[in-house]
């Protein structure tokens, strides 16, 4: 246990530091908007944007990670976020503010790559749902810590986004840092969506669904809270118990999943997710203790929907076909992300912050209406033992086109079979033409960092001086 923990914590940190930052910079844009008096459909549409901007940055971050490599790029994107949180305290223009949101969305689904592709490739495949379970702990630890920031310093100034570039910037120093550098190329994903939309149409709908809620309260439960009269540090504070409700719930979700019929259980979630938002959609105004308190079970619900859903989705789908069946979900799980927010925005300002909790209760009727299912439908599950993905589904996708690999549902064979490495590709050669392709795929992606081996200004400069010793020597010698 100790072994991964050790071995991957610049990692860990770097992820922790990363999530912390974002947490922070979605509920601080959230609370200044809402201070101003910017209409909801505008709020929703920039937080839509940071989705918009993770769903274009699978492919981007693909291309970047593949001609730079893993360190350069994650540093690259550290640093254009950076300037981006910075470029919010310079302009109170909302349109360039959506414009800075894509830009920070889409870099960070690069970074998402980086660690993601990084962690898969050096874990060992008895380690990696250990490495795997301490990197979501790192997400979530993340998430709530950026909350508890916004509790100690609840001014919505230029302060607060220094302190969030803070931490986009020192995210990058343990990445830098590291001696493990040598990181294999690999390829996304492939997604087959209209196999999918086929073969399980209900599953991708409620996965839009699922997408929604979360996209929609990451982004807009702030707007909720300061509806009803809550002061920075109590919003803080009920995003952070928010977040915590979700590491909580994947616990007893594991145990339950295995035992019990997942499609079932969904059903359930949303049911109880369904009564449990509905005081809060009706009640204009609600002591805060009763807030935190319905708000942690709609947190224990919602979160549990997606790790739910995907597991639904690897039962009625072929083994050989799971790999590229994450990668569709997470497209529709951003798709969602990206509706949601515009939707319950748009609705905010002539109907009021209680809406969004009437959304939920909504999309939970929808997700109950969706999982019946017939017995025929059911006889064609292809499996049932499809563990649950401890996937965390923060205010990001915290999740990139390449987190299937890590998921320990999927063995080694069945992830290098469906995403083939360009090098892995098996045709006939001769000895002559392997070396040539060596070359040539050395030349491609060269080693990031210093080589000991090559021979560096300083190394020519230390053998000159000794050059220059030893003739000295031998004129001495000779004199002599």
């Amino acid at each position: 246990m100790r072994k991964p923990l050790a071995l991957f914590f610049p990692l860990y940190t770097t992820t922790l530091l990363m999530l912390l930052g974002s947490g922070l910079l979605t509920t601080y844009i959230s609370l200044r908007l809402s201070a101003v008096h910017v209409s909801g459909a505008m709020i929703g549409a920039i937080i839509a944007a940071n989705y918009i901007g993770l769903v274009i940055g699978g492919k981007v971050g693909h291309i970047l990670i593949a001609r730079v490599g893993h360190i350069r790029a994650y540093v690259s994107c550290s640093g254009i976020i950076t300037a981006a949180v910075l470029g919010h305290g310079l302009t109170d223009i909302i349109p360039v503010w959506v414009v800075l949101r894509l830009i920070i969305g889409l870099c960070m689904m690069v970074q998402y790559m980086v660690l993601e592709s990084w962690l898969n490739d050096q874990a060992e495949a008895n380690q990696r749902g250990v490495v795997f379970g301490f990197y979501m702990v790192a997400s979530y630890l993340g998430m709530a810590l950026g909350q508890v920031v916004l509790m100690l310093n609840s001014d919505l100034g230029v302060s607060t986004l220094i302190v969030i570039a803070l931490c986009f910037a020192l995210c990058l120093v343990p990445i830098a840092l590291t001696t493990r550098t040598n990181v294999g190329h690999m390829s996304p994903a492939p997604m087959e969506l209209k196999f999918f939309i086929g073969a399980i149409p209900k599953v991708l709908a409620i996965t839009l669904l699922i997408g929604m809620v979360v996209g929609s309260f990451y982004g807009l439960a702030p707007i909720y809270t300061s509806q009803q009269s809550l002061s920075t540090q109590q919003t803080g504070l009920f995003m952070a118990l928010a977040i915590f409700a979700g590491l909580l719930a994947q616990f007893p979700l594991s145990w339950l999943s295995d035992r019990y019929n997942r499609n079932m259980l969904m059903r359930i979630n949303a049911i109880l997710l369904a009564v449990a938002a509905i005081p809060l959609a009706l009640l204009t105004h609600i002591s805060f203790p009763l807030l935190l308190g319905i708000g942690f079970i709609v947190s224990l619900m919602q979160f549990t929907l997606y790790p739910l859903v995907v597991a639904l989705a690897n039962d009625m789908i072929e083994p050989e076909r799971r790999v590229s069946l994450s990668a569709c979900l997470l497209m529709a799980f951003g798709v969602g992300a990206c509706i949601g927010p515009l939707a319950v925005g748009a609705l905010i300002e002539p109907l009021g912050g209680n809406i969004l909790y009437a959304f939920f209760a909504l999309c939970g009727g929808g997700i109950v209406a969706l999982s019946r299912t017939s017995k025929k439908e059911e006889e064609t599950q292809m499996a049932v033992d499809a563990p649950v993905p401890h996937i965390a589904m923060p205010d990001s996708l915290s999740s990139s086109p390449l987190s299937p690999a890590l998921n320990p549902a999927f063995d080694e064979q069945m992830i290098q079979e469906t995403m083939p490495a360009p090098e892995n590709v098996v045709e006939p050669r001769s000895e002559e033409s392997e070396t040539a392709e060596e070359q040539e795929e050395e030349s491609k992606y060269p080693p990031q960092g210093a080589d000991p081996e090559v021979d560096t200004g300083l190394q020519r400069a230390f053998t000159l001086l000794e050059d220059s010793v030893s003739e000295e020597i031998t004129d001495k010698t000779i004199h002599k």
